[in-house]
């Protein structure tokens, strides 16, 4: 236990070992807590649903686990990063059109990432996993999570739309 704890502060009360530890089990508890949260988007109904078994064998291991269980891809893992052609990324799920080729640039952050969707592309939802509050980006179609939108891109949108390239699917022009 950290000094301060048990002999206070200069003009400050001294902390009981029970204060400080309920104070620590907070701090743990509360990231956990926050985990089980879950996205708004989870709560809508999409024009394209199928039962948990059907999209176990319609997506690979790897899409599922990012589109179905709002995973995450290691970044610099996607050979959607070399992407640079003409065309559209496509959800992997339902084929549905998200992203031109046009808005895509190289943020550096090891994933996909775009400064504006394709009109009705999209849907984004309150995140509240991992102890913050985020943006989530989903399938307008199927509602299969694809990633995190930011305020930290490029002009004219100053968005970052950080996609999983697990999630998506090229089709060139």
């Amino acid at each position: 236990m950290p000094d301060f704890f048990m002999t206070g502060l200069p003009g400050r009360s001294v902390a009981s070992r029970r204060q400080a530890l309920s104070w620590l089990g907070a701090g743990v508890a509360l990231p956990a807590l926050a985990a089980c949260g879950v996205s708004d988007a989870e709560a809508k109904t999409f024009p394209v649903s199928y039962s948990d078994a059907e999209w176990r064998r319609r997506l690979t291991a790897e899409q599922y686990r990012i589109l179905r269980q709002e995973g995450t891809e290691r970044p610099w893992s996607s050979p959607l990063n070399a992407e640079h052609r003409k065309g559209v990324f496509t959800c992997a799920a339902d084929g549905n059109a998200l992203f031109s080729s046009a808005t895509k640039f190289d943020s550096g952050t090891g994933w996909p990432s775009f400064w504006k969707p394709l009109a009705g592309g999209v849907g984004t939802a309150r995140d509240v996993t991992l102890g913050m509050v985020r943006t989530e980006v989903h399938c307008a179609r199927c509602g299969g999570h694809l990633g995190h939108v930011f305020d930290d891109g490029p002009r004219p949108t100053g968005k970052r739309y950080c996609m999983n390239g697990a999630a998506m699917r090229f089709r060139p022009a």
